[in-house]
């Protein structure tokens, strides 16, 4: 079951506030959906996207890659 309460970053604006993930929680799982497909969405516990979420950061190899092959997105 999903959450009837999604947040969008507060960077989501102007043209681009329809293509940025939303967030959302239950007791035991984070939501994670594309503002332009709500349909789709992905279920993970904390642990898991807090690691990915730190391997961003860290600029773990392949992870950052991934993630700015399509630059110029504002979200």
């Amino acid at each position: 079951m999903t959450p009837d309460s999604w947040q969008k970053s507060s960077f989501s604006g102007g043209a681009d506030g329809n293509d940025c993930v939303e967030l959302a929680s239950t007791s035991a799982t984070l939501h994670l959906r594309e503002s332009d497909a709500p349909g789709t969405v992905l279920a993970t516990a904390p642990a898991p996207l807090a690691q990915f979420l730190h391997a961003i950061r860290t600029g773990t190899p392949g992870i950052v890659a991934s993630i700015t092959a399509r630059s110029g997105r504002a979200c």
